[in-house]
């Protein structure tokens, strides 16, 4: 392999965290470093160790150094990880959430051809820090829903459909219901839309769309809603293609990107050299695409998918023996 590196140099902020967290992020690290691209790495602590150390699951230091880098690698936190991704989210202004849905061969898929994004809002909702409240009767939360964003976050999904050549975009919401709140969610996204006259527009209730991930998953090729129902639509999506072990996400905004698979931090099977890899691996890819290294990304894609079409190195998960580093070996030979 070619030992010649690309003129780009990038500065990556690396968040191990806890658990598996280490191994997947070990794991993913030796095969960047595997392609023809500079990362200087500067690692940082957040997570339930962190929290044990220094007396914070977030330290400052560690919000400074993801502001200057070009992406952040997270890999998992246990049961700080509202106090860690949702902070850095809002700290961050990283409005933009995205889960790619891909069935992978050598998996429990439900269906084959499966291949759609859930781009969800991040920065407002029922997930604002303070907005929840003890009363004498019991508890209040408040839900924010605001014009601008809604308006950014909607702009970001018929892009991101017209520049991955996708023709359709759903919006997901309960108007019928939350009248004000997703009232003017839906009527945000066809104001946006008509900007977007080559891009197919309809809208669902969440309800309805947790179904139709069921029936019909094929049918969906951007789905665009707000923050509470893009956490829970995105699990049923990890669960239409084999589990939390092949999701990867993206967190985007104004002040930084942060990659992370999905799945947590697994203290059950943390230690054992069992964690599969591939979410964070998957998370890594789409940091490269997001650095615009696009040659960097299919190769890493190609082995991934060349390796489970074999089928003769997986782990536990996928129904195989194989170790977290085994099946990075196996990744990294077939790049």
């Amino acid at each position: 392999m070619s030992t010649l590196k690309t003129k780009n140099k990038y500065k990556i902020a690396v968040i191990p965290g806890d658990g598996i967290g280490k191994e997947v992020m070990e794991a993913t690290i030796s095969v960047l470093d595997a392609l023809d691209i500079n990362f200087d790495y500067n690692y940082a602590l957040a997570g339930d160790e962190c929290y044990e150390e220094k007396g914070t699951p977030l330290p400052q230091e560690t919000i400074d150094i993801i502001r200057e880098s070009d992406a952040c690698l997270f890999g998992a936190a246990g049961e700080s990880a509202a106090d860690v991704i949702v902070k850095l989210r809002q700290e961050l202004k990283m409005y933009a959430n995205l889960r790619p849905i891909k069935a992978y061969p050598s998996t429990n898929s439900l269906f084959d051809n499966i291949d759609f994004m859930i781009v969800r809002e991040n920065t407002e909702g029922l997930y604002i820090a303070g907005e929840e409240k003890e009363t004498d009767d019991g508890a209040i939360a408040r839900r924010i829903i605001t014009r601008e964003a809604e308006e950014r976050i909607i702009n970001y999904a018929f892009k991101y459909a017209k520049n991955n050549n996708k023709h359709k975009v759903t919006a997901v919401h309960k108007a019928n219901v939350l009248k004000k709140s997703d009232g003017l969610f839906k009527k945000i996204f066809y104001e946006v839309g008509e900007n977007y006259p080559d891009i197919e527009k309809e809208d669902f209730y969440v309800d309805a769309t947790a179904m139709y991930l069921i029936t019909q998953p094929q049918n969906f090729e951007v789905i665009v809603t707000t923050n509470l129902f893009g956490d829970i639509l995105s699990d049923e999506g990890a669960g239409l293609v084999g589990g939390l072990g092949l999701i990867p996400s993206a967190n985007i905004g104004e002040n930084g990107a942060l990659f992370e698979p999905v799945h947590g931090s697994a203290p059950d099977i943390a230690g054992q050299g069992k964690a599969n890899p591939i979410a964070m691996m998957l998370s890594a890819i789409m940091m490269l695409r997001h650095l615009g290294e696009n040659a960097a990304a299919d190769k890493f894609d190609a082995a991934i998918l060349k390796v489970l079409n074999q089928g003769n190195v997986l782990t536990e998960d996928l129904g195989g023996s194989s170790s977290t580093m085994e099946i990075t070996l196996e990744i990294k030979k077939n790049l």
